[in-house]
């Protein structure tokens, strides 16, 4: 496995970690940027690295190539010397340099495969840093609405409503009929106040017939 799929099992890694634990969602999102920045830089730095390496390859294929070449000129030029032994020398030579660039080249040849994927993954890597720099705000306020409501709801699942309204109505009864009673007092002292009145008034009344009665008989004594 490549730096890279290494990488990429660090983040589900940590994605799936921040899902189970929840501890903070808000850190952890801001954690995750961290690292993805912090594995860029460093799978840029390697980037750079297996580059340089490609390079340094391409030279000393070019260089075992260019020298095979140089020694096949030099075997021409003892041959048209007529020095056949001397052509052999430096067709022998051609040999190991046409050997050290073969291998070079393949070499070169595969680096520069691995680099290309690298720089592919490198932009890929990139382009997901800046999607989850574009929503790290996004979910960070998600984040700071969910919490506050599932404060709302467990403050409102803490309210003993069925309970609470239960005492309401007690204390709603309880008035009711304090009220009633005292309406009833209020009716019976009206209710004696009548009657006192009343027999005070006959009371009044027995008073203007026992005056009238006692007129009548002063005319009556008088007549007579």
């Amino acid at each position: 496995m490549g730096i890279f799929g290494r990488i990429s099992d660090i983040f589900k890694a940590n994605v799936n970690d921040a899902l189970d634990k929840m501890e903070d969602p808000e850190k952890m999102i801001k954690q995750m940027v961290i690292e993805m920045q912090e594995a860029i830089a460093k799978a840029t730095s390697g980037l750079a690295t297996a580059m340089a390496q490609e390079k340094k390859l391409e030279r000393d294929y070019k260089q075992y190539q260019q020298s095979a070449e140089s020694w096949e000129q030099k075997a021409m030029q003892a041959l048209n010397s007529g020095n056949e032994d001397l052509a052999r020398k430096a067709l022998a030579k051609k040999a190991e340099a046409d050997s050290q660039a073969n291998q070079y080249k393949q070499m070169y040849e595969a680096a520069s495969q691995t680099t290309s994927k690298l720089k592919t993954q490198v932009d890929q890597l990139k382009q997901k840093l800046n999607e989850a720099r574009m929503k790290e705000s996004t979910l960070i306020a998600r984040s700071q609405a969910a919490k506050a409501q599932k404060q709302i709801a467990k403050q409102v699942g803490n309210l003993d409503t069925g309970n609470s309204f239960a005492k309401f109505d007690k204390w709603e009864q309880k008035i009711l009929k304090n009220e009633a009673e005292a309406q009833a007092f209020t009716e019976l002292a009206s209710d004696s106040s009548t009657e006192l009145n009343d027999e005070f008034k006959a009371l009044e009344q027995n008073s203007s017939v026992d005056d009238d009665l006692a007129r009548l008989r002063a005319k009556l004594n008088q007549g007579q």
